[in-house]
């Protein structure tokens, strides 16, 4: 891939924010903005969670080792876009107040399972610079980022708990189905894996 590729995956995954910034400011959100600011910025940050969980297995299916350039930067728009959604959320909900925030997240176990996500995402999102895999080491760095497994699972519930009271599941079994595949393929490569290893050091 070309010098300019990197350039224009940012701008493509720039591009629901510029939207739904446009809609906000021209008054396109529809009857009730808060709201759909709020579902758009979640809906976002899981099709970019399923984008980054995606990119691992294109680059060994097809073989293009270039494509790993990307993952990092579309981590961080993972990060953004959770950041948005939790911004929405605070703001238009909850009007910004801490002490009411920490309730509804004490009280409401969807709340509290998206918040633990954003906090798991913040620990990844600070520490995805070369830096920070320096400080840690690259095995202790690889570790720590597997949280985004757990992610993609609190991501998940946190969206079932939230269309289940008003019994619509449609979507989310959509976004189930595609973070099940991607994660289960990592399981059938590290279980290929496993299995191999056990062969060669049986033959020794």
């Amino acid at each position: 891939m070309g010098a300019p590729a990197k350039p224009l995956v940012f701008v493509v995954a720039l591009l629901p924010f510029v939207y739904l910034l446009w809609a906000a400011v021209f008054d396109q959100l529809g009857a009730n903005p808060a709201e759909a600011l709020v579902r758009s910025t979640g809906d976002w940050t899981l099709r970019m969670l399923c984008v980054v969980l995606a990119v691992t297995p294109l680059r060994v299916l097809t073989g293009n080792s270039a494509l790993a350039r990307f993952r990092r930067m579309l981590g961080l728009f993972v990060y953004f876009y959770a950041l948005l959604h939790l911004l929405s959320y605070s703001g238009f909900d909850m009007a910004f107040d801490v002490a009411d925030i920490a309730n509804d997240i004490g009280k409401r176990p969807f709340i509290l399972v998206g918040f633990t996500a954003f906090v798991l995402l913040t620990g990844l999102a600070l520490t995805s610079f070369n830096r920070a895999i320096k400080a840690l080491g690259a095995k202790n760095w690889q570790r720590l980022h597997k949280a985004v497994y757990a992610v993609a699972g609190l991501a998940i519930l946190h969206f079932f708990w939230m269309r289940a009271g008003k019994n619509d599941f449609a979507e989310v079994l959509v976004y189930a189905a595609v973070l099940a595949a991607l994660l289960g393929w990592r399981l059938w490569r590290y279980l290929a894996r496993v299995a191999a290893s056990g062969k060669c050091s049986s033959r020794i």
